[in-house]
């Protein structure tokens, strides 16, 4: 798809539950729903929208479907570098094995069902958000030594890669070093996943400067099928995994403007919430101006 019909496709008023499925719900996480399908998975995007690991009372319109396009570009994209777990014929599956209404095609994957990691997998190309504060405290990210001097925002001589816990809902990933994360997954697959985040960090890097954007970090989520083959998972490079940067406003010694969900973190810091539930509602102009953000990306992107 392209953008124009994406963008058309959005709806009014924010998707954040999705009900009468004839398949059986299976998990529900910060944004997508997952429903079984015997041999698949069905993983639907709704709206949704979480800040500080509590979702909000109110979603952004048409984010589900902004998020599924842009992991479905992405997922061709890096498919030489790396297989995924989308199955082949999405449009058919979606449309006439499952007959899904136009909104939930354009928010749903069919998926193989896979063993998801137990960590998350994060390369860094600079320095921001939460390595930022851990260089500020220790002059190292994950472990990972790194040259003093530094300011907030810098690009980083090499990216990183900094993997997390995958802590349970409405707690807190916590940042592991190589050690940790090799005793979690074993330490054949552990490297295996770093030079592939690398790889993926570095090609999503190089694409997203074509499109004038910057990209600072992103995560990546990885599961493996019975035989112990590696798959690319869940979302990616999208605003809600990735940090994004114009390009051109870019500066260092500051904290860039964001292609993604900064916008409503810094409006709920202003209102001095104390970041458990529940959580306040966002106003109009919030939720207009994170839209705008999303689809911005995209357009980016897809041209």
């Amino acid at each position: 798809m392209d953008f124009a019909e994406i963008s058309a496709a959005l709806p009014q008023t924010a998707v954040t539950s999705i009900d009468g499925l004839p398949y059986p719900r299976i998990a529900s996480g910060k944004v997508r729903e997952i429903f079984d399908l015997g041999d698949a998975l069905l993983l639907v995007a709704t709206d949704r929208l979480s800040a500080f690991d509590v979702i909000l009372p109110d979603g952004i319109p048409g984010k589900g479907i902004i998020l599924t396009q842009m992991s479905n570009w992405w997922f061709a994209q890096t498919s030489p570098l790396i297989q995924n777990h989308l199955l082949p014929d999405q449009a058919g599956l979606l449309a006439h094995k499952y007959k899904l209404s136009r909104d939930l095609q354009l928010r749903s994957m069919v998926v193989r069902k896979l063993k998801p990691l137990t960590i998350e997998c994060v390369a860094r190309g600079y320095l921001i958000g939460s390595g930022w504060s851990s260089y500020q405290k220790t002059g190292a990210v994950c472990g990972i030594k790194l040259p003093a001097g530094l300011r907030q925002a810098d690009r980083l001589a090499a990216p990183i890669f900094t993997p997390t816990t995958k802590a349970p809902k409405g707690q807190h990933d916590e940042a592991i070093n190589d050690a940790q994360g090799a005793a979690a997954i074993g330490a054949k697959l552990y490297d295996q996943v770093k030079t592939v985040s690398l790889a993926l960090y570095l090609f999503g890097h190089e694409r997203a400067k074509q499109a004038g954007m910057i990209l600072a970090d992103t995560k990546f989520e990885f599961g493996t099928d019975t035989a112990g083959n590696l798959f690319l998972i869940d979302e990616v490079l999208t605003p809600d995994s990735s940090r994004y940067w114009p390009a051109d406003s870019y500066a260092p010694n500051q904290s860039p403007p964001s292609y993604d969900k900064q916008f409503v973190r810094d409006h709920l810091i202003a209102l001095k919430w104390n970041q458990t539930p529940p959580a306040p509602r966002l106003p109009a102009e919030v939720i207009s101006r994170t839209q705008e953000k999303y689809l911005a990306a995209l357009k980016n992107l897809l041209g």
